[in-house]
């Protein structure tokens, strides 16, 4: 089995290698290639990679090289973690819709949106050429916005499934609440990426006693208080939000926030260059503790678990992922790409059903879809007029003033990355 790592530079790499290591079993893989053009982090990369392997006695081969057809050649599976811009790109995303009292955040509103345009066209060139290598190979994608370039990947044809960390990261909260294992924790999660919520928490599969009022009235502080909104929120919805729900539950104070303080990049560039160099450490043969703060916790557990299922018969038979919504919400087109519990092998994932939704949910579900329709077709076809309609559409923004103002800043940041332009 061999895999590919499109961004293998990034100082994420290690705790996906990690993963790999432990979970063997789970995934054999007998060579993995790391891809990046910056050579100088792929070497620093590839080293520490190599050495967590032979710590923990995976057999398998470690290749490094900035040479993409060469990379994914032949690869049953391509996992995409890249980041167009690098961490400059994400400053910019972070601040200039600021400057209009909007959000600055990397994956949605303003920001997410130029994360999109940048991101879309180069996703779809990195998975053509996987697919003149080895058609039958799957892609998963972790590169955010994961809704929106899932949704490009599928809409072009390709075996794509879309990753995050948002639901196995609660998955993994619930369990040591309710002192269990992982494996045996289901949730009811849904929405899109980076817009969901946990509607239920069962024990067992899709059909256990619902535990989450339980966890909500012994518990609910602690929740609040990890998700940065007040407890009376998560008591009068009964569910619990992903964090970036915060951005819509809580907008002007999140904004007044953001502008009292370093943006999220400036702490990732900081960490990152303390990180990379002690990947140059040839006695570090194993993550670093640092790099739990770098963001992505249990990305590697996540990826193996699906990687296994669509290559093998190794993986969790049911997972939280992105993919076509194919009737699931029957509010959306079939081709919308939603975030929910699904079925996954090797013919790929099938949304579990989803029992009818309360409007509240619904409605921004609905919403933001349709900014996603138009995000798409922005980094698709490119064009002011474009931009402007998909950040009008925007719950995060929504006024003709800004969405106005936002477009002139969107183009003006990215136009090195925008061949319209």
């Amino acid at each position: 089995m061999k895999l590919a790592v499109v961004g293998g530079g990034s100082t994420y790499t290690p705790e996906l290698i990690d993963g790999f290591a432990r979970l063997r079993d789970t995934l054999p893989i007998e060579e993995l290639v790391l891809v990046d053009p910056a050579a100088d982090r792929l070497e620093l990369v590839g080293g520490l990679a190599r050495r967590i392997f032979a710590k923990q006695g995976h057999p398998g081969k470690i290749t490094t090289t900035s040479d993409l057809d060469a990379g994914v050649a032949n690869a049953d599976a391509v996992l995409l973690q890249l980041r167009v811009g690098g961490q400059a790109a994400r400053q910019q995303d972070e601040t200039w819709p600021l400057e209009c009292g909007c959000v600055g955040q990397e994956t949605t509103g303003a920001g997410g949106l130029a994360k999109a345009m940048r991101t879309v066209p180069i996703v779809l060139d990195i998975a053509e050429r996987v697919r003149r290598s080895n058609p039958d190979a799957w892609i998963i994608d972790f590169t955010n916005p994961v809704g929106i370039v899932t949704r490009a990947l599928l809409q072009a044809g390709h075996k794509a499934v879309g990753l995050c960390n948002v639901a196995i990261g609660f998955q993994r909260k619930f369990a040591k609440l309710l002192d269990v294992a992982p494996a045996e924790v289901h949730l009811d999660h849904v929405g899109l990426n980076h817009l969901s919520w946990e509607l239920g928490v069962r024990l067992g599969g899709p059909e256990g006693e619902n535990l989450l009022p339980r966890l909500l009235a012994q518990h609910g502080d602690a929740m609040a208080d990890n998700l940065h909104l007040p407890r009376a929120v998560l008591d009068r919805l009964g569910v619990v939000p992903s964090y970036y729900l915060r951005y819509f539950y809580a907008h002007d104070e999140v904004v007044r926030e953001l502008g009292t303080k370093p943006s999220r990049a400036a702490e990732v560039a900081a960490m990152e260059k303390e990180l990379l160099a002690m990947y140059g450490d040839p006695a570090l043969d194993e993550k670093p503790a640092l790099l739990a703060k770098r963001g992505g916790a249990f990305y590697s557990e996540a990826a193996v678990d699906l990687a296994a299922s669509l290559l093998g018969d190794g993986g969790s038979p049911i997972q939280v992922v992105n993919t076509y919504n194919n009737g699931t919400l029957p509010f959306l087109a079939d081709d919308a790409v939603i975030e929910v519990q699904a079925r996954v092998d090797k013919t790929g994932a099938t949304p579990l059903a989803v029992p009818e939704l309360d409007p509240l949910y619904a409605g921004l579900i609905a919403n933001v879809t349709a900014y996603e329709d138009l995000a798409l077709e922005a980094a698709l076809r490119g064009g002011r007029d474009r931009v402007f309609k998909a950040l009008l559409a925007h719950p995060l923004v929504g006024q003709f003033e800004y969405a106005e103002a936002l477009t002139d800043k969107l183009i003006a940041h990215n136009r090195e990355h925008f061949a319209w332009a």
